[in-house]
């Protein structure tokens, strides 16, 4: 075949965006699961959905252990060690959620401001998101504008209320989050996501089945 500078050019052009597009695809699909102890065991894990403690009042979870792509808890490993060194630490509530457990969320509160629509998928369902607060140096949550899967406008993050000490400290854990390049999600202080979740799948595999796989690793 006879190649003039011209289709040349061109084809150097498709080549080199479809490599592209081609190894970002394969980078969607190969990111491993990571359990977040495995990366910083001092950051606290209350997995609510592996208790009754939540707001279906439904056990989810079938173990109280959390997951996240690994480049997500490597970012929150240095949102902790920031945190660290003003005497504060994360607490993570959920992080990895298989798509069964959020079609059974949505069944209950089908309100997208809230629970994503499971036809659409969650960022938790790609290991792209968490759900935080912060504690002490012992442990101890601080004081926020509201508990966990609380769905009124206190939990906004546009509300400023009366209560003082909770709108400090929501700011000091967005401050912390954000300089590592999470999104902050408005309706819920507590919900994070990782900015390049786009680059990973909806997936629907359990929590014990990745246990089982990091296992083999």
């Amino acid at each position: 075949m006879h190649w003039n500078k011209k289709s040349l050019y061109l084809f150097l052009i498709v080549f080199f965006f479809s490599y592209s597009f081609y190894a970002g695809c394969s980078g969607q699909k190969t990111e491993p699961f990571v359990e977040v102890a495995s990366i910083d065991s001092s950051i606290v894990i209350d997995l609510r959905y592996a208790t009754p403690n939540n707001f279906t009042g439904q056990v989810l979870y079938n173990t109280p252990r959390c997951f996240l792509r690994k480049s997500v808890a490597e970012r929150l490993e240095r949102v902790q060690k920031k945190l660290q060194k003003q005497g504060l630490g994360l607490k993570i509530w959920d992080g990895y959620r298989p798509l069964s457990v959020q079609k059974k969320m949505w069944a209950l509160v089908p309100d997208s401001r809230y629970v994503a629509n499971p036809k659409h998928g969650s960022r938790h369902n790609r290991g792209a998101a968490v759900d935080v607060t912060l504690v002490d140096s012992t442990g101890k949550e601080l004081h926020m504008p509201t508990g966990f899967d609380d769905f009124t406008l206190k939990a906004h993050r546009n509300w400023m209320g009366d209560d003082t000490l909770a709108i400090h400290n929501r700011h000091i854990l967005e401050d912390a989050m954000t300089s590592e390049g999470f999104i902050p999600l408005s309706t819920e202080w507590w919900h994070f996501d990782a900015p390049n979740w786009k680059d990973y799948p909806i997936k629907n595999i359990s929590i014990a089945e990745l246990i089982k796989k990091n296992r083999k690793n």
